[in-house]
C-alpha cells in the first residue's frame, strides 16, 4: 500500500496569506482531492488535467454557496498556479 500524496507540502510554496487562509485552502485542497481520486483514482495533482479541475468545479457546484463556490475556485487557481498552468477561471470554467 502506497502513501497518499501529500497536497500540504505539494501547496506550501504558492500558500500566503493569514493562516486562517492558508488553512482554508488547504482544507479545500483536500477535498478537491480526495473527489478526483475518488472519481478517476488520480490522488497526485502532477497527473491532474484541467478536465479533472473542471469537473470538480461543475459536478459539486449544486451542494455550495456561491461564496463557498468563490473560494473553491481561489483554491484551484492555487493549484494551477503551483502547476506551472496558465490556465484562466472564468464562471467556474477552466480556461486556456
Amino acid at each position: 500500500m502506497s502513501k497518499p500524496f501529500d497536497i500540504e507540502l505539494f501547496l506550501l510554496g504558492v500558500l500566503t496569506g493569514s493562516n486562517t487562509t492558508r488553512q482554508r485552502h488547504l482544507r479545500q485542497a483536500k477535498v478537491i482531492q480526495g473527489a478526483i481520486t475518488k472519481r478517476w483514482q488520480q490522488d497526485n495533482p502532477w497527473c491532474w488535467q484541467k478536465k479533472h479541475l473542471v469537473w470538480f468545479l461543475t459536478a459539486t457546484r449544486e451542494a455550495r454557496s456561491e461564496a463557498t463556490n468563490y473560494y473553491y475556485l481561489l483554491t484551484i487557481q492555487l493549484v494551477a498556479k503551483r502547476l506551472g498552468k496558465s490556465w484562466f477561471i472564468h464562471s467556474g470554467k477552466i480556461i486556456k
